[in-house]
């Protein structure tokens, strides 16, 4: 034993300093790609029509006024692809050097450092004297000038990574006149012909407000942005994924099916899994179809259906109910991270809460303690919301007013929500017990599976579009546009059968009422309640709900065939 512990800490200095045996075999991958991204500099320009064949739009706006008088100089923008030198009423791309910016911002995904590996190698195939630099810490560094080369071989050993720890990320967000200006500054003073900002939703909001700012002052730095989150929420008619989604979906697949065999194992508890995915289900839709548990909550289904938290819970208890008739005290429910903003009295009440927080900030932060931050709450309140709020745990009243963002608004993500269930649930099974209605028992545990999928090595998938996406970009700084969101069409066909385009970040845009006022944003795609998914997890919920049908996928298969994703 002490020999070991000896040979330890001679070779704890040198373990620490290198990277696994997997990671140095992934950065020996070579990514896949469509051939026509190996040869940039033989494509050529050209634009796409902004409605399908019947004349409906591709890209459909609401607010479209209002959007116009934010975006005068970007609203017209049109959809653009690259395509080879046969093709008629194209342009030839402009073959010369150019020093681009790219920065990380939000939340990590799966594949972000292919998209800075693919942008480097593609601005060095277009010119070899082509500079890439990047900012460290997300916009918060990219306003404080903090930035860093990169090369080729800066980027080796962060081929085919997780992570964003090439130069960390960050929340902070470009919303005031006086941001705006230091980051020109900063872009300016660097020199810089272009700024790739890779993020999602908001990001790439920010992302087109900072094109149409530079614009207006004469500047010829252009914005661009890549399809970031694990989320899977950036979809519509030209973008089918954000590069992260496949990842994350398989890493909590694999973590769901290893909880159900612990399940049918001890058979004595309902497990109850939060799952990532604040503004939409497609994660937990996801999962749920690759390991088929018991019971799968879909928020925009409660939405649609305008489910009561306590119907919620009913039927829940019914599952419940159904199950323990055949001696299956046990089973596996996902809940999405973003299920009580989808419940309607729950949104009503978040909503009023945030505007109460928001109006006596300084008086509420004078309360000392939850009691007395509730009891005023309680007297602001509605009487349908006070009602609400005061029939919710102790501990999820604590979360809701206790832990607030910068702007004072409840975190929802923070709000655990499988808690939640599971105490309504129990309360609701012992008086169905006390009526004779229920006979079995109930023991539960709760799990949350966030940051786990954040940062897993990238699946074949996803490294193969951010490295890809990455090469996109490069192509829209060599066109000089700006506002454009790289996107790679056709993931599904064969690589060759793939097509590189570019999208306006403002088509993409819709107003929605953010902190009390409207706001033009990225807009989110949410669980399609009428596509194949969907249809395929309403024909065997009920199958699911009553039997034992756990689907094992395993951890993501790097090599050998790839597992393609449900949805």
């Amino acid at each position: 034993m002490l020999f070991v512990f000896e040979h330890w800490k001679e070779t704890l200095s040198v373990t620490v300093k290198t990277i696994s045996v997997m990671q140095t075999a992934r950065t020996d991958y070579v990514p896949r790609m469509p051939p026509t991204l190996g040869k940039l500099a033989d494509l050529r320009l050209a634009e796409l029509p902004t409605t399908a064949a019947g004349g409906a739009p591709l890209l459909g706006t609401e607010g479209s006024s209002h959007l116009r008088e934010l975006f005068p100089l970007t609203w017209q923008q049109r959809p653009i692809q690259f395509v080879g030198a046969t093709h008629t009423s194209t342009q030839a791309l402009p073959l010369r050097s150019h020093k681009v910016g790219v920065v990380f911002s939000g939340g990590p995904a799966p594949g972000g450092h292919n998209v800075v590996w693919g942008l480097c190698a593609a601005l060095l195939d277009l010119a070899k004297d082509s500079e890439l630099w990047g900012f460290c810490g997300g916009i918060g560094g990219l306003l404080s000038d903090q930035a860093k080369r990169l090369d080729l071989e800066a980027l080796k050993d962060f081929r085919n990574a997780g992570g964003f720890d090439l130069l960390g990320t960050g929340r902070a967000k470009l919303e005031t006149a006086e941001q705006f200006a230091a980051c020109g500054r900063v872009l300016e003073q660097r020199g810089l012909d272009a700024l790739v900002i890779i993020g999602g939703d908001d990001s790439n909001t920010n992302a087109a407000f900072l094109a149409e700012y530079l614009l207006g002052t004469q500047s010829k730095i252009r914005v661009l942005g890549v399809p970031k989150t694990i989320d899977g929420d950036i979809k519509n008619a030209f973008i089918e994924a954000t590069f992260g989604f496949d990842t994350a979906a398989k890493v909590y697949a694999d973590l769901v099916a290893n909880i159900a065999r612990d399940a049918i194992s001890t058979r004595k508890y309902y497990h109850f899994i939060r799952l990532m995915g604040r503004s939409a289900s497609h994660l937990t839709l996801e999962a749920g179809l690759l390991t088929q548990p018991n019971f799968i909550i879909i928020g925009e289904d409660v939405a649609a259906r305008r489910q009561t938290l306590r119907e919620l819970v009913e039927e829940l208890g019914e599952m419940v109910k159904s199950r323990a008739k055949s001696g299956r005290n046990y089973g596996v429910v996902l809940v999405p991270e973003g299920l009580i903003e989808f419940i309607p009295e729950m949104r009503t009440l978040l909503g009023q809460t945030n505007a109460i927080l928001a109006d006596h900030r300084d008086y509420i932060a004078s309360l000392s303690g939850f009691t007395a931050q509730s009891e005023f709450l309680h007297g602001k309140l509605s009487r349908d919301c006070s009602h609400t709020f005061a029939s919710l745990p102790i501990d999820i009243q604590r979360q809701m007013l206790m832990d607030r963002d910068p702007h004072g608004n409840v975190v929802v993500s923070r709000i655990e929500t499988e808690k939640l269930l599971i105490e309504l649930l129990a309360a609701h099974l012992n008086e169905e017990k006390s009526c004779g209605r229920y006979s079995g028992t109930f023991g539960s545990h709760h799990h949350f599976f966030g940051y786990e999928g954040r940062c897993a090595l990238p699946s074949n998938f996803d490294a193969d579009y951010a490295y890809s996406l990455g090469r996109v970009a490069g192509l829209l700084v060599a066109a000089g546009v700006t506002g454009y969101m790289a996107v790679l069409s056709g993931l599904s066909r064969a690589a060759d059968e793939q097509q590189a385009l570019g999208v306006p970040l403002t088509a993409m845009m819709n107003l929605e009422l953010r902190h009390g006022r409207v706001t033009p944003v990225i807009s989110r795609a949410l669980v399609d309640l009428s596509g194949a998914a969907w249809n395929y997890l309403v024909a065997h919920r009920q199958a699911w709900a009553s039997g034992d049908h756990y689907q094992m996928v395993g951890p993501i298969q790097y090599f050998g065939p790839s597992l393609a994703v449900c949805h």
